[in-house]
Formats: structure tokens, sequence, C-alpha cells
């Protein structure tokens, strides 16, 4: 239950920063309203709250989420900009991925 706990954790914080920094992107890069990017902050802010509610340390939440936000982000641009990932992409995060499992689920003593 931990681990499922954990991975919804970390599609929540996936989700909060991608779409946060998507919505300052809008603002800033493609000229959309100013309040996109006041939502966009304050979304990217519930990202790093949402982050405290993993079981173990910061460097080890943060190292593993790396790898969560680039499978996240490919997915991104997947369904929202209509960028499929090609085989070289999907090969590196499903990498990245064994990465994550190792860092926050392998046993230790």
């Amino acid at each position: 239950m931990k681990i499922v706990e954990s991975l919804l954790f970390f599609g929540l914080a996936g989700l909060c920063e991608i779409g946060g920094g998507y919505l300052v992107w809008l603002w800033l890069k493609e000229g959309k309203g100013g309040w996109l990017g006041l939502a966009g902050g304050l979304i990217l802010v519930l990202y790093g709250i949402v982050a405290t509610f993993q079981p173990t340390t910061f460097g080890r939440t943060y190292a593993a989420y790396g790898g969560v936000f680039i499978v996240m982000a490919l997915l991104w641009g997947w369904w929202v900009d209509g960028k499929r990932p090609d085989q070289f992409d999907l090969i590196g995060g499903a990498i990245v991925l064994v990465g994550v499992l190792v860092i926050m689920f392998w046993p230790r003593s």
C-alpha cells in the first residue's frame, strides 16, 4: 500500500509541476493572460507541498521524482502538445522508471 501511495504522490506532484510550469510558459512564451502565470505559480507552490508527503528523505524523493518528471513530461508533450514520443524517448523513459523504483523501493537494511 505504501508503494501505491508514494506513486500517487509522485503523479500528483508531476501534474502540479508540469501543469504549473505549462501555465507560466503560456503566459511568458505565448503571450497569454497574466492570470495564467499567477495560477501556474500557485500550482508550482502546491507541487512543493505535495512532494513533502513522500515517506523518505528530500534527496531521495527529488532524485526519484526526476525520473517520474521525465516520463510525465513526455506524456504531457504527447497529450497536450501532440508530440508523440519516439522509440528513444520510450526507451529512456523506461530506463529512468527502473531507476525510480530502485531509488524509492529497493529494500534497505
